[in-house]
């Protein structure tokens, strides 16, 4: 005879609150007894209220006695799948979160917004930019590079070990279709797939040619649809009517079941980090999750990140664009004694490319229009009231901003102390599209500009980057001007001039990883160029010599790869060891800083070494003061836990009310 089904349920209730922690039991009526699973929703009294609760665990006896235990209200249709319950309870102690908090990055969108109607179906039209005809377009044939990689990745996914591949290709390689067919033998052998990519609006080629060779089969999940689209969306794939989800960080979470593959695009891109609580990086996720379903973990990039080589079973090499045309040549201008923001050498590129209605790309990672303003008479530097920065001016708007909180104020034209002689400093984005509209705008060679001031206004999410970026394609000739956007992702085959200006403005951050951000960002804006012919790149920077410039310049990945690897070592830095930052904020420095020394405290004798407590500057009006905890990797999860308990504790205690404790694992 079949067991009884359990009469308990042990229910996370859906609540942000970081000091109430569950499970808490309910009594399961009869009919839903059979019914409730590990991952089914319910509705559930949780004091004067009813809260949307995931079912963590299903027991036949209770510590509380059965009588006072209340029943669910009612179960909603299509719970979270197992396998994904298991993953939250690993983000949750991985990243020093709640349980809550981690189970909600995993529910259908909007979940704890709907809590009526049990059986109550979806029916809205899937989004107008993922609808496809027929397809009749032939896949293109593979080069001699691209096959034995596809032969490599098949027999790894018939491997029955967990297998981790860095697809390391120059930009223009191919690394999409190797991408396209091992997710088409996936599917032929019954198992689903996940495509990551950093941002949907800035690698819309990407998403289109999944769309394109597998039609319906393929869901898209970004922030871009409505809410109606994306629960759509994610029941189509918790029903399997969709086997294949494109997306960017947030879809490792997709709801597929009998999962085969997960493939990172540009798996170097910061964006995979998530900023808010849990602080996740879907890279590490992705290969958690494709460990617990024995899958398939593809990594790709043309800058492939130090601890992705490291840490990789194998590496894939594409060495060859699949047109046959080179990289362009890239040259180093040495800006040391130019007093101008242009090179002459840059100067005469863009009029060239104006003069044969070409189109150029120049990369400034600096938005706005000058970096700060002064007081030539007493010396004031215009800050932010809440931050300890300065305030960028941005003379489209008439305002100076703050970059952080979002404090913006009438720019000044003149001083507190009566002097009207306020002096710019630096110049960003806004300033740079200025001076080249100027100079080169004759009517047919229009002069786009793609920074976040530029998009931020448009309806959804990013939705004016693509329309930005279509006007551009579109244009007979031009020069986009923009910040690290204009280099991720684009495929413009009439781009035959990239620039990438103040380039060493990222070597100067105190940042481990400042070298290799130097490196991919000049790398990947030279990927932009020549795609459709001859192409060169220019660089200004003060620093030629710099050891990222100079390897970005050769095209030579390998050896600034190894360069890093090596230094690392030598620092202990990732992925020779693993860092964890801790951030205490309140409103006065003094309590910060109290308990930034207790969770030091705390910490006395747990087997890895700490940095600090020392002082960040302000943030939205609050003091802060950060640890930085280094652990080696065969501790990494022991000192994690050491971590959570220590900054539990210190939150818990009275002494430390009003203070925030923020937990970040593996910061970028």
């Amino acid at each position: 005879m079949p067991a009884p089904p359990s009469a308990i349920a042990q229910v996370e209730p859906m609540t942000t609150a970081r000091a109430l922690r569950g499970p808490f039991d309910y009594r399961l009526p009869q009919e839903l007894a059979g019914e409730v699973t590990v991952g089914s929703m319910l509705v559930v009294p949780f004091g004067r209220r009813e809260i949307l609760g995931v079912v963590t665990a299903l027991a036949d006896h209770s510590e509380i006695s059965e009588e006072k235990l209340l029943p669910p209200l009612r179960a909603l249709e299509l719970g979270v799948p197992i396998d994904l319950v298991a993953l939250a309870e690993w983000l949750a102690e991985e990243y020093c979160s709640t349980l809550a908090r981690a189970l909600a990055l995993v529910l259908p969108p909007a979940a704890t917004r709907r809590l009526s109607g049990r059986k109550r179906r979806l029916a809205p039209s899937r989004p107008e930019h993922i609808q496809v005809g027929t397809r009749t377009a032939q896949p293109p044939a593979l080069t001699v590079e691209q096959t034995a990689a596809l032969s490599e990745l098949t027999d790894a996914l018939s491997g029955k070990v967990t297998q981790t591949r860095l697809l390391a290709g120059i930009t223009g390689s191919g690394k999409t279709e190797v991408y396209l067919r091992i997710a088409a033998e996936t599917l032929k052998r019954g198992r689903g797939a996940i495509v990551l990519v950093p941002e949907i609006a800035l690698t819309p080629q990407i998403v289109g040619r999944f769309v394109e060779r597998f039609g319906d089969t393929v869901a898209v999940l970004h922030s871009r649809l409505t809410v109606a689209q994306r629960r759509e969306e994610w029941r189509r794939l918790r029903v399997g009517e969709a086997r294949v989800c494109v997306g960017p960080r947030s879809a490792v979470f997709a709801p597929i079941e009998r999962l085969g593959l997960i493939v990172v695009d540009e798996e170097h891109d910061s964006s995979y980090k998530h900023e808010g609580d849990p602080r996740y990086d879907a890279r590490t996720v992705a290969a958690r999750r494709a460990s617990d379903c024995g899958a398939l973990l593809l990594l790709g990039s043309a800058t492939p990140r130090p601890e992705s080589v490291h840490d990789a079973t194998g590496v894939l090499r594409l060495s060859k664009r699949v047109d046959g045309r080179p990289l362009p040549q890239v040259t180093v201008l040495d800006m040391c004694k130019q007093t101008h923001g242009l090179h002459p050498l840059t100067v005469e590129a863009l009029a060239d490319v104006r003069a044969s209605r070409g189109k150029a790309i120049v990369l400034l990672n600096r938005r706005g229009w000058s970096n700060f303003l002064t007081c030539r008479a007493c010396g004031r530097v215009w800050g932010c009231p809440q931050c300890d920065v300065a305030l960028v001016l941005h003379r489209a708007g008439g305002i100076v901003a703050c970059h952080h909180c979002g404090h913006h104020e009438p720019a000044p034209s003149r001083c507190a102390c009566g002097s009207m002689s306020v002096a710019r400093h630096g110049a960003g984005t806004e300033r740079i599209q200025h001076d080249l509209s100027a100079a080169l705008d004759d009517g047919e060679f229009e002069v786009f500009r793609l920074d976040a001031d530029t998009v931020s206004g448009a309806s959804g999410a990013g939705g004016g980057v693509g329309r930005l970026l279509s006007r551009f394609e579109a244009a007979p000739a031009g020069v986009l001007i923009g910040t690290q956007m204009v280099a991720k992702g684009h495929d413009f085959a009439d781009v035959t001039l990239g620039v990438v200006l103040d380039a060493d403005a990222t070597l100067r951050f105190p940042d481990f990883r400042a070298e290799e951000r130097t490196f991919a960002l000049v790398t990947q804006l030279a990927g932009r160029v020549g795609r459709g012919g001859d192409g060169r790149v220019l660089v200004q920077t003060i620093a030629p010599q710099a050891r990222s410039i100079v390897h970005a310049a050769a095209h030579d990945s390998d050896g600034f790869l190894a360069g890093e690897l090596q230094r690392r070592r030598a620092l202990g830095y990732p992925p020779f060891s693993s860092l964890i930052r801790i951030v205490c904020a309140a409103e006065e420095s003094s309590r910060a800083r109290a308990a930034a020394d207790a969770v030091r405290a705390g910490l006395a004798g747990f087997g890895g070494s700490v940095l600090g407590p020392a002082g960040l500057f302000r943030l939205r009006g609050r003091e802060r003061q950060v640890l930085v905890v280094k652990a080696p990797p065969e501790s990494r999860s022991a000192v994690i836990r050491s971590v959570g308990a220590a900054v539990r504790h210190t939150a818990e205690a009275r002494g430390h009310a009003g203070v925030n404790f923020s937990v970040d694992v593996d910061p970028q």
